[in-house]
């Protein structure tokens, strides 16, 4: 008896463990539909920087890979480091 109410409980664990993965999904697929003019507007927002002459693609990617690694608080000498380490395995890249 033991073994069938065990059995019943993995079953209904399952079950459950089935619907919080669909719940997840399906709130996941709400959010990115949710998101998706504001990453249009993004999208605009880089062209016109890009078609006004303000900034380049390169100074604009170079700007937001900076802000990301800011905001992740990374160690800066860390980071010299293992640009340094990279360069010195791959040698020194010129153009983007």
């Amino acid at each position: 008896m033991r073994l069938v109410a065990q059995k019943k409980e993995s079953v209904e664990e399952e079950f459950s463990k089935e619907q919080l993965v669909v719940n997840y999904i399906k709130s996941m697929l709400a959010l990115e539909q949710a998101m998706e003019p504001f990453k249009e507007q993004k999208k605009e927002l880089r062209s016109e920087y890009i078609e006004q002459e303000c900034l380049t693609k390169n100074e604009i990617w170079s700007a937001v890979k900076t802000y990301r690694i800011y905001e992740k608080r990374a160690d800066r000498d860390q980071l010299n480091d293992m640009f340094e380490a990279v360069e010195k395995q791959f040698g020194v890249k010129n153009e983007f």
